[in-house]
């Protein structure tokens, strides 16, 4: 499943009204790390079909990124029928990603 891009305008629709957990990568296009941990995100979006994988530039959309009050990035944040079930911040291996998704 390809990795869709969340804005404020299709947080709802795309997260809040899922009917998969989602799983959200708060990037941006200068920060170092999360160039590294970008591949990763999109490999779990391509092998996992029981979560939908967004990414949401925190330069673009500051209002989702005060919301969901990342500090740093890159953030992980994960929702279970649009409720925030976990988060992670920093470079993780996707051994870690997956665990918190199966937890």
């Amino acid at each position: 499943m390809a990795v869709c891009k969340v804005t404020k305008e299709n947080y709802k629709a795309e997260v809040l009204q899922s009917e998969k957990p989602v799983l959200i990568d708060f990037w941006a296009s200068w920060c170092g790390p999360c160039k590294m941990l970008s591949p990763v995100v999109d490999e779990i979006a391509e092998e996992q079909n029981r979560v939908k994988v967004c990414k949401v530039n925190v330069d673009e959309q500051p209002e989702l990124a005060a919301q969901f009050q990342v500090m740093s990035i890159p953030t992980l944040a994960f929702l279970k029928n649009g409720q925030l079930t976990a988060q992670s911040v920093g470079v993780r291996p996707k051994s870690d990603i997956l665990q918190m998704i199966e937890a």
